[in-house]
């Protein structure tokens, strides 16, 4: 069978150490990579000897007032002419050589997946109960979901994580692909409609990378908000659909868990900023109600809200 064409695309703002770590790993991969297309967010940002790291690498700049979550990434991938698109975060690392075959793999095993997205594993610093809650959100196996899913599963039918995700760019195009604006959860919003449409969304165990964060309550507010705001922008993907539950069932597994690696005093903390994230979330589904000045504090986007 022919080997579909690969273009990587990824958003860089001011990049670090992780950067070279995710160029050297796409370099390393054993399914063939077409272009790494990269977007970055201020010209001043970049370094010439960034595009020494990889023969394949095509750089375009865009102005910081002018970047968006889902804007960028629709620009680059109309630059594409690859058969599959792969979207990744600048400080997403593929955990081997294999992270691009696998997703390959993962959208070809059947006729009606148009998207599939890898595991992400925790990194060495990562904070215990956020190494839960990432086997939480990426487990160890496989699966693939439809519109059938969607009584049972809620919300997490829609997921989908641009920090490492494939699409089909024939698909992705005619479902007119990422929303132009938003202040971010553009992958999630085009999973949405992709389900809706009666295609599939992949979940690739085997295709890995690492990527972790350790927020603080207060950083976990704000983007709760951020992420309730996509969804209130966006009633024709998320209205009745079911969201908060998933919220509680990782609240009482995580208080289980930590019970059971003898650390309960832990789920104090857990409850801390579980009501943070919470909180976030409802002020940001009524956003439309709240004076400006309070969604400039509860935002962790605020250019977006000055556009």
């Amino acid at each position: 069978m022919e080997m579909k064409t690969v273009d990587v695309i990824i958003p860089v703002y001011k990049p670090d150490d992780k950067w070279k770590l995710l160029v050297e790993g796409l370099e390393r991969q054993t399914y063939p990579i077409h272009k790494i297309l990269v977007m970055n967010t201020g010209k001043e940002n970049w370094k010439e000897e960034y595009e020494q790291w990889s023969s394949i690498m095509e750089v375009h700049h865009v102005k910081v007032e002018e970047y968006d979550h889902g804007g960028t990434r629709d620009q680059a991938a109309r630059m594409s002419q690859a058969e599959y698109l792969l979207f990744m975060t600048q400080d997403a690392v593929p955990e081997n050589e294999n992270l691009v075959e696998e997703l390959v793999k993962a959208m070809e095993q059947e006729k009606d997946v148009r998207a599939a997205y890898a595991r992400q594993l925790p990194a060495d610093d990562c904070r215990l109960m956020e190494r839960f809650t990432r086997k939480f959100n990426y487990p160890e196996q496989s699966c693939i979901k439809r519109q059938s899913d969607l009584e049972q599963m809620g919300i997490k039918a829609y997921f989908c994580s641009n920090v490492c995700a494939m699409y089909e760019r024939e698909t992705y195009l005619k479902l007119g692909g990422f929303v132009k604006k938003t202040i971010f959860n553009e992958d999630m919003i085009f999973a949405g409609k992709l389900i809706q449409s009666g295609w599939a969304i992949a979940y690739a165990a085997q295709a890995r990378v690492i990527h972790s964060h350790n927020y603080s309550a207060l950083q976990q507010f704000h983007r709760n908000f951020d992420l309730a705001v996509s969804q209130a922008d966006h009633p024709e993907v998320f209205e009745g659909v079911r969201s908060e539950g998933e919220g509680i069932r990782l609240v009482k597994k995580t208080a289980g868990w930590l019970c059971d690696q003898g650390k309960p005093w832990l789920v104090v903390s857990l409850i801390w900023n579980s009501g943070w994230k919470y909180l976030g979330y409802l002020l940001g589904k009524r956003y439309k109600h709240l004076p400006g000045w309070m969604i400039r504090f509860c935002t962790s986007q605020k250019k977006y809200w000055e556009k």
